[in-house]
């Protein structure tokens, strides 16, 4: 009997510490005025440093969080500090970023979703961020074993992010009707983001920034400060000066013993629909350049990702096409069951980036566009700090 009664006390004990740190959580989320919860298929991580860079540049005291290519918690006065996580990514975390930030007294703190299961999202929004304004970038076909399997099904599981009586700003357009059932089941308003409001982002605008930015991300981003009242224009140059995420799309262009070698990452991009829109603009950028080598960095937990890219057209021009990462050996069986030439494929899979590099060089020709997509985890990210050192040395020398 005795025993029953020490389980029982213990069990009330742990429910009554659970309910307590749940209304702690919940008063430091009241003194945080506006949480502006941010998810989508592609673009969160940008969009969200954007958001928070403009939002200083206005003058607001803001952090923010995002989960991206490295996760990273981005305080008022611009520093980042890594995100400790000593048992792996878990949706818990944003509790320990809320409590950082409140502490902070900021007045703004912009957070990545960094959920994928369907009731994971509701609970990140209804649990953990509880956010006055939501942004869903956009709905596309990826994660699709998780979210899907269709790019409606991937919207249907974003809407479950989507705010109780606050704002929803997105970029989507193809599912709006998705998101529009969901604000009003919420009470919550819906902002749209135009075409028009896109094509209103001018070049000179987008010279600003140091790297390959999106007007879509830029013109989401504005939208949703415009609707807290902030200035367009200082929140402009603001996010002229943010630090782009590590995986946003850059391009660092070295000479290898008189072959010029231009490399874009584009590992971040990693559904078809982006990575196609990403190739075509890259291609227009450098008509000159005489051949490409699609570098596919791979997972074997990203099945459906992997096939999905394997299937697709873009990249079958390219002259060579290098594999790398634990999944290079279905992308190129679901290839090749297509009809791609498998003797046009480079395997990469070593342990040593500079091995990976002297793979590629192997394919390129005196002037060769390298173009990185599908993950930027494990080498990928290797990659990129590879080339773009030797574009810094290039210019140093």
């Amino acid at each position: 009997m005795f025993g029953l009664e020490m389980v029982a006390g213990c069990a009330a004990t742990l429910v009554g510490l659970g309910a307590a740190e749940l209304y702690a959580h919940r008063r430091r989320l009241r003194r945080i005025p506006w949480r502006i919860h941010v998810s989508g298929t592609r673009g969160k991580s940008s969009v969200t440093r954007l958001i928070a860079a403009g939002l200083r540049g206005a003058g607001v005291p803001t952090a923010a969080k995002t989960t991206g290519t490295l996760a990273r918690m981005i305080l008022p006065d611009r520093r980042e500090l890594p995100v400790f996580r000593p048992a792996g990514a878990n949706v818990i975390e944003q509790v320990r970023i809320v409590d950082a930030a409140q502490s902070l007294g900021v007045k703004a703190l912009v957070i990545e979703c960094m959920a994928l299961l369907p009731h994971l999202h509701w609970i990140s929004e209804n649990k953990l961020v509880r956010g006055t304004h939501g942004v869903i970038t956009n709905a596309r076909p990826d994660h699709l074993d998780v979210m899907g399997p269709t790019d409606a099904d991937v919207a249907r599981c974003l809407a479950g992010m989507i705010p109780i009586k606050g704002t929803l700003v997105t970029a989507e357009r193809k599912h709006l009707g998705i998101f529009k059932e969901a604000c009003e089941d919420r009470g919550t308003e819906l902002i749209p983001v135009t075409e028009a409001d896109v094509a209103a982002i001018t070049d000179a605008e987008m010279a600003g920034f140091s790297y390959v930015e999106h007007k879509e991300n830029v013109a989401l981003a504005l939208r949703l400060i415009e609707t807290l009242g902030q200035d367009r224009q200082k929140a402009l140059a603001g996010m002229h000066e943010a630090t782009p995420d590590p995986g946003a799309l850059t391009g660092s262009e070295v000479e290898f013993f008189g072959r010029r070698i231009v490399f874009y990452n584009a590992f971040a991009a990693n559904d078809p629909q982006s990575t196609a829109t990403i190739w075509k603009m890259v291609h227009d950028k450098y008509p000159e350049m005489s051949n490409t080598v699609a570098v596919f960095n791979l997972r074997a937990d990203r099945p459906s990702r992997t096939m999905q890219l394997a299937e697709s057209d873009f990249w079958r021009a390219s002259r060579s096409v290098v594999l790398m990462g634990s999944g290079a050996f279905l992308f190129a069986k679901t290839a090749a069951r297509s009809g791609f030439d498998g003797s046009r494929i480079v395997y990469a899979e070593h342990p040593r980036v500079e091995e990976v590099v002297e793979a590629i060089l192997g394919c390129c020709g005196k002037n060769t566009l390298v173009i990185g997509m599908a993950n930027i985890g494990g080498q990928g990210l290797s990659l990129v700090r590879y080339f773009q050192n030797r574009q810094l040395l290039s210019e140093e020398q």
